[in-house]
């Protein structure tokens, strides 16, 4: 450690620090605009100026590093004298439009003026004006407020690795632009809302929508994908106008992906808010009791053989087990989770797991990624594994996949095969990279639904971890073996027990007639066309999408926005999140919806509080009833059980058709499907 003097504090800081964060680590305030913690340093706003002893004038701090001995003055007349004079010239060229501004109120430039501004402006000039640029349906731009601080071009650049931003020209005539005007491409392209210090970079849907000062804020979870990033929910009365990313370093540092963060427009269209029942062939409204009415009259003489149950892909724990011990009740063994038919072993908690934990990726030195796209599955994921690309520097941390031939995953990856054949060249140390994999100290296999929603699904898992061992991934102190799970509900459901009992059928088997009641719990995304006509169909959930559209009972759910509910993540970590607004109408809790109905049906579920529910699941698996999350090395290296079935041939195929509409709020959301409309079906007519 380095012994540092910040104004008479001396602290100690780690060698190779700047002087603004040694000055931090003192607890003093330094005024910043282009710095920021996880961009590399530009230095070129000149905010942060501090004086130095022994020094002829006031420095940078951001990228002045710091030596032994060093004493830094952060409130000298010098320094602020300096400041005053660079927020003079950063004002010049601003216009003065922080009434109409969508960043008013939580504006850097606004606060910075205030506390190290002058009172008044001597510049009688006219402005500068500047074109604002397209960006796509997401980021609104006026240009004309950008202070060139480069935080966007940065940004784009290094975390997102889709270099469309750049500067032409110089001084004061230096304009931020995307050089070919077209949508930004990047699936993290509105975090550069959240970096941008001013106004030039806004919300495009959320425009004049809110003043900060305005909005409740309440911390939940993403459901989007199944990473679990942690979010901001910002209502204002019944509902929420804006979704931001929450600082978590272990899971998704301070980044969310844009369709977490912009389909909050959805939250309120196509929802079911009364409870429907079907008669003669057309869905008439009705209140609960008599839908519960109808439903228990229908399972009155069905044997639990002939009734089934899907959970969808965005419930939340609760729901999950209160729909386990509901079939249990009924006597059925017909559960599933996966709508998508994936297959996995889950004797053992590791066997589905993101074993080494999403920070984990910092700490490998070599990486294989099988039947997965990170950057469409889990775009915040993907991030980290690029900027752990980047900071190894290149070469310096192989990355290979199998499969996706034409996926541009933002780093360099080799492409040793489009099958899981390959994975048996690997084993025979017939490819290059079987050696890169021996030789690291903590290799990495990530495992996608690209592998395994495929009939040798499990094949293709013992194979992974079969390498694995053979690599040295699996040990006491690292458990290289990971699953990328797509769907957020999909790791709570496998710990609590949603897969077919003994003798009981999957996804696939209750449909075509295979159950005679068949129960959907926000489950949209699988074959709806395909269930039986006889099958009489109970869907609960919170949209009128496919599900709804097929059933013969609707109960309005909630959603993730309207609810505490709890959430495990592809990793395992078990996180809550809190009602943000209330549902709809006669819309309920998943849980409560099931509790009552056990009632009607006489067979009573035993918890009548949230905090009985979740003793219940702590019961069913302990994660629920830990405090903390821990991660654990592997000490049994037996592979999943893969059966009789054999790996074959055929080439991976991505499980995201369209990463803008992969659920039913997705779908619901104009944004969305703008989104869509621009990136997705355009690349889709060209390959045509």
């Amino acid at each position: 450690m380095v012994k540092v003097t910040v104004d008479g504090i001396v602290v100690d800081v780690a060698p190779g620090s700047s002087a603004l964060q040694a000055c931090e680590a003192a607890g003093k305030e330094i005024p910043r605009f282009c710095y920021h913690e996880r961009l590399s340093v530009a230095g070129n706003c000149r905010m942060c100026l501090v004086e130095v002893s022994g020094g002829r004038k006031p420095v940078a701090s951001c990228g002045f590093p710091i030596s032994n001995g060093m004493q830094i003055f952060t409130d000298t007349e010098v320094v602020r004298r300096a400041r005053r004079a660079v927020m003079e010239f950063l004002l010049i060229n601003h216009p003065l439009d922080c009434p109409i501004c969508d960043q008013g109120g939580e504006c850097d430039l606004q606060d910075q003026a205030f506390g190290y501004g002058a009172d008044h402006s001597r510049y009688r000039e006219n402005k500068r004006a500047v074109t604002d640029k397209y960006l796509g349906p997401l980021v609104k731009t006026v240009m004309t407020r950008c202070i060139q601080c480069t935080r966007c071009i940065r940004f784009s650049t290094e975390v997102a690795g889709v270099p469309e931003l750049g500067g032409v020209s110089r001084g004061e005539n230096l304009e931020i632009t995307n050089y070919v005007e077209k949508a930004l491409t990047s699936e993290l392209s509105g975090n550069l809302i959240d970096i941008c210090p001013v106004g030039a970079l806004t919300s495009q849907p959320y425009a004049f929508s809110a003043r900060p000062w305005e909005l409740k804020r309440t911390d939940s979870i993403d459901v989007c994908d199944a990473v679990g990033t942690n979010i901001v929910m910002q209502a204002r009365g019944a509902s929420v106008l804006r979704i931001v990313p929450r600082i978590n370093d272990e899971v998704n540092e301070e980044w969310l992906a844009d369709k977490g963060r912009f389909v909050v427009d959805g939250f309120r269209r196509r929802r079911l808010d009364r409870p429907w029942v079907r008669v003669d062939g057309k869905l008439q409204p009705a209140g609960w009791a008599d839908a519960f009415s109808l439903i228990a009259t229908r399972l009155k003489g069905v044997p639990g053989a002939r009734i089934g149950a899907i959970a969808g892909d965005m419930c939340d724990a609760e729901s999950l087990m209160a729909l386990k011990d509901l079939m249990d009740m009924l006597g059925s063994p017909n559960i599933d989770c996966r709508q998508d038919g994936a297959r996995y072993d889950t004797s053992r908690r590791d066997f589905y797991t993101f074993n080494t934990g999403i920070a984990g990726i910092d700490a490998a030195d070599a990486l294989l990624i099988v039947g997965s796209i990170p950057r469409q599955e889990a775009p915040v994921l993907n991030a980290r594994i690029r900027r752990r690309f980047v900071d190894a520097g290149r070469g310096k941390f192989p990355i290979a996949m199998i499969g996706a031939p034409n996926a541009d995953p933002t780093y360099t990856a080799d492409v040793l095969g489009e099958g899981p054949d390959t994975l048996a060249k690997l084993a025979a140390g017939e490819l290059p990279f079987a050696e890169v994999l021996a030789n690291a100290k903590n290799p990495m296999i990530i495992v996608g639904h690209g592998a395994l929603t495929r009939p040798d699904g499990p094949a293709i898992a013992k194979a992974c971890w079969d390498l694995a061992v053979q690599a040295g991934a699996i040990r006491p102190d690292w458990h290289g073996f990971n699953v990328l799970h797509t769907a957020a509900s999909r790791m709570a459901g496998l710990d609590l027990g949603l897969v077919p009992g003994a003798q009981g059928r999957d996804v696939a088997g209750m449909l075509g007639g295979g159950v005679d009641v068949l129960w959907l719990m926000g489950a949209d995304e699988f074959a709806v066309q395909d269930i039986g006509p006889d099958t009489f169909v109970i869907y609960q959930g919170h949209h009128g999408d496919a599900g709804a559209a097929r059933a013969d009972v609707i109960l309005p759910g909630v959603l993730y926005a309207e609810k505490p509910g709890t959430y495990t993540n592809t990793e395992g970590r078990v996180q809550r999140a809190f009602r943000a607004v209330m549902p709809p109408g006669d819309a309920r809790e998943d849980w409560r919806i099931l509790r009552a109905f056990s009632e009607v049906a006489g067979r009573k579920l035993p918890y009548d509080t949230i905090e009985a529910l979740r003793a219940r699941m702590a019961q069913a698996h302990p994660a629920y009833g830990q405090a903390e999350h821990t991660r654990l090395g592997a000490t049994d290296t037996t592979p999943p059980q893969a059966g009789s079935v054999a790996v074959a041939a055929t080439p991976f195929h991505p499980v995201i058709a369209d990463y803008y509409l992969t659920h039913a709020v997705c779908r619901a959301s104009p944004t969305m499907e703008t989104c869509s409309g621009i990136y997705v079906r355009p690349a889709i007519e060209a390959a045509e």
